[in-house]
């Protein structure tokens, strides 16, 4: 990502934020990789005005649906995530070393369209690659490396994520006509 100057956050605004893993790091779509994702998840999932409510665990890469009071607010969790991610995936891989290679990307979400289609992007992520890889998944496929599990009842203490405060992860993507995620409520 270039150095450029981040947008100002307002928080009532979601952001989809993805974070890229560096060369020579093993594929995180593995279920001991899950397991120290999701600890760190839990770890970091609200703190100083930082919210996690959504990921996908991709091979090399992690997208992440959260929110935060502000531009300050967004960067600190990012950072706290990516440290206690890169510790533990350093510990379990026997290395040292840089385990994100750049810094993390990230898109305000301004609307309920906007908002549906990324929750859409991100929790059936997936489901993209692996209609792009000629792979089939049944319909009611639920992919394990995603928050997706978490729709269906309230995140709760033991999840590594956390509940939505903003409105428009509440409810306002319901408001769209743009896919979002299943509806398993």
């Amino acid at each position: 990502m270039p150095h450029l100057r981040r947008a100002e956050l307002a928080a009532r605004y979601p952001v989809h934020a993805t974070l890229r893993v560096a060369k020579g790091c093993w594929n995180l779509r593995s279920h001991r990789a899950l397991r120290v994702l999701e600890a760190a998840f839990h770890a970091g999932r609200d703190r100083f005005g930082f919210r996690l409510i959504h990921y996908s665990v991709q091979g090399n890469h992690l997208h992440l649906v959260v929110e935060a009071e502000g531009k300050e607010s967004l960067a600190r969790g990012m950072k706290g995530l990516a440290v206690r991610a890169a510790r533990g995936l350093n510990r379990m891989m026997r290395r040292k070393g840089r385990v994100f290679g750049d810094r993390y990307h990230a898109h305000i979400l301004k609307t309920p369209r906007e908002t549906a289609r990324a929750l859409h992007y991100v929790l059936m992520n997936f489901a993209h690659h692996a209609k792009s890889w000629g792979e089939k998944l049944g319909r009611t496929f639920i992919d394990p490396f995603s928050s997706v599990r978490y729709l269906s009842t309230a995140p709760g203490t033991a999840a590594p994520v956390a509940d939505a405060k903003t409105w428009l992860l509440r409810v306002g993507w319901l408001r769209s006509t743009a896919p979002g995620p299943p509806r398993l409520l």
